[in-house]
């Protein structure tokens, strides 16, 4: 470490990368009185290295990207239906109201709403998912909770009987839900059996229910079932979307919201 001058912004945020590198893991407070530096500063250097993706921020430190990064499957997913998406997170936003205690599931749609809730003077975020509690970290307007969890291998996304006991503790005024599949018949469906069982188990503790989901889900059926369509109250996703599953939807009870 002697060839980095902790004196230095440059020679820092050098150390930090490696130490980083070999804890696996860093925190703020810590950081602060190795070198000598405030907190405020600190932090600093964390944004500057999550932006050149040397680290990802978590709430009171960071990780080391490797141990945070995601899976090809979501990858994958991440860069489908971006446009999509955006607009579909934007929209989910706008049925947030100020002081409200929103659910927040993992998905790369649902990340999206992250990016909209700067404006609000309070609220309360409760997520399973890592990347979306720390983007949400410096925002001192958002008291964020993580009920705790197994994450899952190389996946920003808690899950097992830990996280279903832990938020059974909770209740939210609303639920942003993603899913793999949406079927008129047989509800919404996730191919991962914990994930399906933790969001029936955000869904008991929500007083409503917002499914965010691009058009491509309709018509997907996948090994677990997360519920019926009955238990949703609003759907919101793209002009794709067919008119047969959307009059199908709203027969059923559920407000469709589509977003261009």
């Amino acid at each position: 470490m002697s060839n980095y001058n902790p004196e230095t912004t440059a020679g820092r945020r050098g150390l930090i990368i490696k130490l980083v590198d070999e804890q696996g893991q860093v925190n703020v407070n810590e950081l602060s009185e190795q070198f000598g530096v405030s907190e405020v500063t600190i932090r600093n250097d964390l944004a500057h290295l999550e932006q050149k993706n040397l680290l990802i921020r978590a709430r009171g430190g960071a990780i080391k990207t490797e141990k945070a990064s995601l899976d090809l499957r979501f990858l994958e997913k991440k860069s489908k239906h971006v446009r999509e998406k955006e607009a579909i997170g934007r929209k989910a936003a706008r049925y947030i109201d100020d002081g409200d205690t929103i659910v927040v599931d993992s998905g790369t749609t649902t990340r999206e709403i992250a990016n909209h809730l700067s404006r609000f003077n309070r609220l309360t975020v409760i997520t399973n998912a890592l990347n979306i509690a720390s983007s949400l970290a410096d925002m001192d307007n958002i008291t964020i909770i993580m009920p705790g969890g197994i994450m899952r291998h190389n996946i920003l996304t808690l899950v097992g009987a830990i996280a279903i006991d832990n938020f059974k503790k909770f209740f939210g005024d609303k639920l942003f839900l993603a899913a793999d599949g949406i079927d008129v018949n047989l509800g919404l469906s996730s191919p991962d059996l914990e994930e399906a069982a933790l969001k029936r188990t955000m869904i008991k503790m929500a007083r409503k229910v917002i499914v965010v989901a691009d058009s491509s889900k309709f018509g997907k059926r996948h090994l677990a079932v997360i519920c019926n369509i009955s238990q949703i109250d609003v759907l919101i996703t793209d002009r794709g979307i067919t008119p047969d599953h959307k009059e199908a939807l709203e027969k059923m009870g559920v407000e469709v919201v589509v977003v261009d």
